[in-house]
């Protein structure tokens, strides 16, 4: 596996090593060892998550509490998606910073983003099957978002699926009326660079 760290600090993509024959293809997606290697810590794994989109779905900004916050290592099985990490940390240099990476079929790469970082992608393909790893359990009161189209974030979502049909993004009602980043710092939703370093120390002190 190839791993490299993304320009928001913890974020990490991950490109495996893959063995085609004549038969199909065979691959790691995910190594316990590689993983340690990386971040110094393990994955607590709590739960797995299987998601199906049409071209155009959007999905997040997502976030969770922190702690215990919720870490994802996330890989594309079908189809192909753009996936993006957020800088929401309070307090970090990067703040409001993100980053993308092309998780499809193809290179079969997977992005990991740590607990404190906001994650959303969008489907290029109809179909596009993401498969998440969590560390912690989905818990509604502890679950908050970002609006994907959020301005002052800025990021640069695609116009057109990979078959070059124009897309047009499909937000379900919950992220259409998510915050922004602004209203949600306000509000006191993100979590704090100091508490995301403290809960980052804590996994790898056990």
């Amino acid at each position: 596996m190839q791993v490299r760290e993304l320009t928001v600090p913890g974020a990490l993509e991950i490109t495996p090593k893959q063995f085609p024959d004549d038969r199909g293809v065979f691959l790691e997606w995910f190594s316990g060892e590689a993983f340690v290697e990386a971040t110094g810590h393990q994955l607590a794994l709590a739960q797995a998550n299987c998601s199906v989109s049409s071209a155009g779905v959007l999905r997040g900004v997502h976030f969770a509490d922190v702690p215990p916050g919720q870490g994802k290592y996330v890989t594309c099985a079908r189809g192909a998606v753009l996936d993006v990490v957020v800088d929401i940390r309070v307090g970090s240099p990067t703040f409001g910073r993100w980053d993308a990476v092309l998780l499809d079929d193809v290179d079969r790469r997977a992005i990991y983003i740590p607990e404190g970082l906001g994650h959303a992608f969008m489907a290029l393909e109809d179909q596009s099957t993401v498969l998440y790893l969590c560390s912690a359990p989905y818990a509604p009161g502890r679950e908050h978002g970002i609006h994907p189209l959020d301005p002052a974030v800025g990021i640069d979502w695609p116009t057109e699926s990979r078959d070059g049909r124009p897309l047009t993004p499909l937000l379900s009602p919950k992220d259409d009326a998510a915050p922004t980043l602004a209203d949600a710092q306000t509000a006191g939703l993100l979590p704090s660079l100091d508490d995301v370093e403290a809960f980052t120390a804590s996994l790898r002190a056990r």
